[in-house]
């Protein structure tokens, strides 16, 4: 069906762009200097200072300012690895449901700090990556499916 095949090329496009935009972050982040103990928990009490989050998020996020010199490597590896797995198609529906609620987390952090769209649309991407098997077209997931077909994985 065509309408099926240009409909999974979409997604395939969403996964490659979402994947790519992990990727860019990781360099961009390491860039900055937020992967350290210093700039994350920098960037992390800022968002408390500023954003609008629920006090239990503000919480949360204390934590793991307090924890910098763990969360900072943990934030880094995360977001190579959900750009990464992205980009190729491994394992993408998981994958895809991890980078929903990472983003999310992050979405919600930045409340009142950045403009709501900038996020959500990612958000809501990976949500759907997850949802419409977007691994199954110009990805690993692909060659997989042909072995395990009915696998939730891919």
């Amino acid at each position: 069906m065509p309408e099926e095949r240009d409909a999974r090329m979409g997604l395939a496009i969403v996964r490659l762009t979402i994947g790519a935009m992990f990727v860019w972050v990781f360099f961009e982040n390491l860039g900055k200097g937020l992967y350290t103990p210093a700039g994350y928990s920098g960037l992390i009490n800022y968002y408390i200072q500023h954003d609008h989050a629920p006090a239990a998020w503000k919480a949360v996020m204390a934590t793991a300012a307090s924890h910098a010199a763990m969360a900072a490597p943990m934030q880094a590896i995360t977001e190579i690895s959900l750009g990464i797995l992205l980009v190729i198609g491994l394992l993408t529906r998981p994958v895809a449901f991890v980078a929903f609620l990472y983003l999310t987390s992050l979405w919600v952090s930045e409340w009142g700090t950045a403009w709501i769209w900038e996020l959500l649309v990612p958000v809501l991407a990976s949500l759907s990556l997850a949802v419409g098997r977007a691994g199954r077209t110009w990805g690993v997931d692909a060659l997989l499916a042909r072995r395990w077909p009915a696998s939730l994985c891919w």
